[in-house]
Protein backbone atom coordinates (compact mmCIF):
# COMPACT_ATOMS: atom_id res chain seq x y z
CA UNK A 1 0.00 0.00 0.00
CA UNK A 2 1.64 3.63 -1.06
CA UNK A 3 0.89 6.22 1.60
CA UNK A 4 0.24 9.57 1.20
CA UNK A 5 0.17 12.46 3.90
CA UNK A 6 -2.64 14.77 3.78
CA UNK A 7 -4.53 17.72 5.56
CA UNK A 8 -7.05 16.80 8.24
CA UNK A 9 -9.50 18.80 5.96
CA UNK A 10 -9.08 17.06 2.87
CA UNK A 11 -12.57 16.86 0.96
CA UNK A 12 -14.58 13.72 0.58
CA UNK A 13 -14.60 13.70 -2.94
CA UNK A 14 -10.48 13.69 -2.84
CA UNK A 15 -10.10 11.54 -0.22
CA UNK A 16 -12.15 8.60 -2.27
CA UNK A 17 -10.58 9.33 -5.26
CA UNK A 18 -6.89 8.95 -3.72
CA UNK A 19 -8.70 5.76 -1.93
CA UNK A 20 -10.04 4.25 -5.15
CA UNK A 21 -6.34 4.74 -6.71
CA UNK A 22 -4.97 2.57 -3.65
CA UNK A 23 -3.50 5.07 -1.87
CA UNK A 24 -3.43 5.17 2.06
CA UNK A 25 -3.80 8.25 3.87
CA UNK A 26 -1.84 9.39 6.63
CA UNK A 27 -4.03 12.19 8.21
CA UNK A 28 -1.52 15.21 9.44
CA UNK A 29 -2.98 16.28 12.88
CA UNK A 30 -3.52 20.14 13.08
CA UNK A 31 -1.33 22.46 15.75
CA UNK A 32 -3.17 24.81 17.14
CA UNK A 33 -0.63 27.27 17.28
CA UNK A 34 -0.83 28.20 13.41
CA UNK A 35 -3.74 30.29 11.44
CA UNK A 36 -6.72 28.27 11.35
CA UNK A 37 -6.43 28.63 7.58
CA UNK A 38 -3.11 26.30 7.77
CA UNK A 39 -3.34 24.46 10.95
CA UNK A 40 -3.47 21.25 9.19
CA UNK A 41 -1.23 21.87 6.19
CA UNK A 42 1.46 18.96 5.57
CA UNK A 43 4.25 21.94 4.69
CA UNK A 44 3.58 23.91 7.67
CA UNK A 45 4.22 20.98 9.66
CA UNK A 46 6.84 18.47 8.69
CA UNK A 47 9.78 18.58 6.28
CA UNK A 48 10.70 15.20 4.22
CA UNK A 49 14.48 14.71 3.61
CA UNK A 50 15.43 11.55 1.69
CA UNK A 51 14.49 8.41 4.76
CA UNK A 52 14.32 11.18 7.63
CA UNK A 53 11.20 13.37 8.40
CA UNK A 54 11.36 16.25 10.84
CA UNK A 55 8.19 17.20 12.47
CA UNK A 56 7.38 20.18 14.44
CA UNK A 57 8.38 19.77 18.26
CA UNK A 58 4.89 19.33 19.24
CA UNK A 59 3.11 16.62 16.80
CA UNK A 60 0.94 14.17 17.65
CA UNK A 61 2.93 11.26 19.10
CA UNK A 62 0.12 8.51 17.33
CA UNK A 63 0.89 10.21 14.24
CA UNK A 64 4.90 9.87 14.76
CA UNK A 65 4.46 6.25 15.20
CA UNK A 66 2.88 5.60 12.03
CA UNK A 67 5.86 7.32 10.26
CA UNK A 68 8.26 5.49 12.21
CA UNK A 69 6.17 2.32 10.95
CA UNK A 70 6.91 3.46 7.44
CA UNK A 71 10.42 2.95 8.04
CA UNK A 72 11.61 6.86 8.25
CA UNK A 73 13.79 8.38 11.18
CA UNK A 74 11.59 11.04 12.52
CA UNK A 75 13.04 14.53 14.47
CA UNK A 76 11.50 16.56 16.52
CA UNK A 77 12.23 20.64 15.11
CA UNK A 78 14.02 22.33 17.90
CA UNK A 79 11.94 25.28 17.63
CA UNK A 80 7.84 25.37 18.64
CA UNK A 81 5.82 26.82 15.50
CA UNK A 82 4.19 29.75 16.75
CA UNK A 83 1.21 31.68 14.88
CA UNK A 84 2.63 34.86 13.11
CA UNK A 85 5.26 34.97 10.60
CA UNK A 86 7.92 34.38 10.65
CA UNK A 87 7.74 31.85 13.52
CA UNK A 88 5.55 29.68 11.36
CA UNK A 89 7.58 28.57 8.81
CA UNK A 90 10.75 26.82 10.21
CA UNK A 91 9.88 23.72 8.06
CA UNK A 92 8.15 25.46 5.20
CA UNK A 93 11.01 24.68 3.23
CA UNK A 94 11.86 22.77 -0.53
CA UNK A 95 14.20 19.80 -0.89
CA UNK A 96 14.50 18.82 -4.27
CA UNK A 97 17.92 16.98 -5.78
CA UNK A 98 20.85 17.95 -3.82
CA UNK A 99 19.82 21.27 -3.16
CA UNK A 100 18.02 22.78 -0.04
CA UNK A 101 15.79 26.18 -0.50
CA UNK A 102 14.14 28.37 2.39
CA UNK A 103 14.79 31.50 4.38
CA UNK A 104 17.61 30.00 6.21
CA UNK A 105 17.42 32.45 8.28
CA UNK A 106 14.32 31.88 9.80
CA UNK A 107 14.69 27.82 9.33
CA UNK A 108 14.85 25.05 11.87
CA UNK A 109 18.16 23.89 13.48
CA UNK A 110 17.32 20.43 13.50
CA UNK A 111 15.62 20.45 9.63
CA UNK A 112 19.36 22.20 8.87
CA UNK A 113 21.27 19.43 10.49
CA UNK A 114 19.38 16.64 8.66
CA UNK A 115 19.72 18.94 5.47
CA UNK A 116 23.66 19.53 5.68
CA UNK A 117 25.22 17.21 2.60
CA UNK A 118 22.53 19.25 0.55
CA UNK A 119 23.60 22.60 -1.21
CA UNK A 120 21.24 25.23 0.95
CA UNK A 121 19.64 28.05 -1.52
CA UNK A 122 18.50 30.94 0.30
CA UNK A 123 15.23 33.20 -0.75
CA UNK A 124 13.09 35.94 0.61
CA UNK A 125 9.71 33.57 0.69
CA UNK A 126 9.43 31.88 3.52
CA UNK A 127 6.72 29.95 3.04
CA UNK A 128 9.16 28.18 0.55
CA UNK A 129 7.55 24.57 -0.29
CA UNK A 130 3.75 25.78 -0.14
CA UNK A 131 4.61 28.51 -3.05
CA UNK A 132 6.87 25.42 -5.12
CA UNK A 133 5.02 22.51 -6.94
CA UNK A 134 7.58 20.16 -7.52
CA UNK A 135 7.14 18.82 -10.93
CA UNK A 136 10.07 16.21 -10.91
CA UNK A 137 13.96 16.56 -9.80
CA UNK A 138 14.27 19.08 -12.79
CA UNK A 139 11.15 21.23 -13.22
CA UNK A 140 8.82 22.89 -10.80
CA UNK A 141 5.63 25.84 -11.04
CA UNK A 142 5.86 28.82 -8.45
CA UNK A 143 4.32 31.80 -8.04
CA UNK A 144 7.60 33.27 -6.33
CA UNK A 145 9.56 35.80 -8.09
CA UNK A 146 12.72 34.97 -5.91
CA UNK A 147 12.42 31.26 -5.85
CA UNK A 148 12.23 31.24 -9.86
CA UNK A 149 15.44 33.38 -9.88
CA UNK A 150 17.26 31.14 -7.14
CA UNK A 151 16.14 27.95 -9.00
CA UNK A 152 16.94 29.23 -12.37
CA UNK A 153 20.41 29.55 -11.70
CA UNK A 154 21.01 25.98 -10.12
CA UNK A 155 19.50 24.78 -13.89
CA UNK A 156 16.18 24.11 -12.62
CA UNK A 157 13.32 24.55 -15.62
CA UNK A 158 10.53 26.94 -13.69
CA UNK A 159 7.40 27.59 -14.73
CA UNK A 160 6.32 31.35 -13.02
CA UNK A 161 2.91 31.75 -13.00
CA UNK A 162 0.86 34.46 -11.47
CA UNK A 163 -0.28 34.33 -7.65
CA UNK A 164 -3.91 34.02 -7.05
CA UNK A 165 -6.86 32.23 -8.53
CA UNK A 166 -6.08 29.10 -5.39
CA UNK A 167 -8.57 29.12 -2.81
CA UNK A 168 -7.21 29.21 1.07
CA UNK A 169 -10.59 29.38 3.17
CA UNK A 170 -9.71 31.96 5.51
CA UNK A 171 -6.95 33.96 3.53
CA UNK A 172 -6.94 35.91 0.27
CA UNK A 173 -5.55 33.11 -1.78
CA UNK A 174 -3.61 29.83 -1.50
CA UNK A 175 -0.86 28.28 -3.69
CA UNK A 176 0.50 26.36 -6.15
CA UNK A 177 2.59 24.06 -3.97
CA UNK A 178 -0.26 23.91 -1.41
CA UNK A 179 -2.77 22.39 -4.08
CA UNK A 180 -0.52 19.81 -5.18
CA UNK A 181 1.71 17.29 -4.73
CA UNK A 182 3.63 13.94 -6.73
CA UNK A 183 1.64 10.50 -5.95
CA UNK A 184 4.53 9.14 -8.70
CA UNK A 185 7.29 9.99 -10.14
CA UNK A 186 5.59 10.99 -12.84
CA UNK A 187 2.01 11.56 -11.40
CA UNK A 188 1.48 14.96 -9.79
CA UNK A 189 -2.17 15.37 -8.01
CA UNK A 190 -4.27 18.78 -7.57
CA UNK A 191 -6.76 19.44 -4.78
CA UNK A 192 -9.29 20.22 -7.86
CA UNK A 193 -9.07 20.57 -11.43
CA UNK A 194 -6.94 23.04 -13.92
CA UNK A 195 -9.94 23.84 -16.12
CA UNK A 196 -11.15 26.17 -13.64
CA UNK A 197 -7.29 27.93 -12.65
CA UNK A 198 -6.53 30.91 -15.16
CA UNK A 199 -2.94 29.15 -15.64
CA UNK A 200 -4.23 25.95 -16.26
CA UNK A 201 -3.49 25.75 -20.05
CA UNK A 202 0.20 26.90 -19.13
CA UNK A 203 0.33 24.40 -16.45
CA UNK A 204 -0.66 21.73 -18.98
CA UNK A 205 1.59 22.68 -21.41
CA UNK A 206 4.63 22.23 -18.92
CA UNK A 207 3.72 18.60 -17.19
CA UNK A 208 3.11 17.58 -20.68
CA UNK A 209 6.87 18.99 -21.65
CA UNK A 210 8.05 17.10 -18.23
CA UNK A 211 6.04 13.74 -19.07
CA UNK A 212 3.93 14.65 -16.33
CA UNK A 213 0.62 13.12 -15.67
CA UNK A 214 -1.97 15.29 -13.57
CA UNK A 215 -4.79 13.86 -11.81
CA UNK A 216 -7.84 15.83 -10.61
CA UNK A 217 -9.03 14.82 -7.15
CA UNK A 218 -11.99 16.48 -7.15
CA UNK A 219 -13.86 18.74 -9.76
CA UNK A 220 -13.49 22.61 -9.01
CA UNK A 221 -11.30 25.49 -8.13
CA UNK A 222 -8.23 24.57 -6.86
CA UNK A 223 -7.78 24.87 -3.34
CA UNK A 224 -4.38 25.35 -1.05
CA UNK A 225 -4.77 22.58 1.65
CA UNK A 226 -0.87 22.23 2.25
CA UNK A 227 1.33 19.88 -0.22
CA UNK A 228 0.59 16.13 -0.71
CA UNK A 229 3.39 14.19 0.31
CA UNK A 230 3.84 10.94 -0.47
CA UNK A 231 6.14 8.33 1.53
Amino acid sequence: MKNIIVDFRIHNDEKKCLISKGYNLLICPPNNLLYDAVCGHPDMLLHICGNAIVVHKDMNSNFIETLVLQNYKVCKSKSALKTNYPYNICLNSLSIRNLFVHSINFTDENLLLVSKDKKLVNVKQGYTKCSTCIVNDHAIITSDVTIAKALNIEKIDVLLIPPGDILLPGLNYGFIGGATGLIEDNVLAFYGHLDYYLYGKEVLAFLNKHKVEPVFLRDGKLVDRGSIFRI
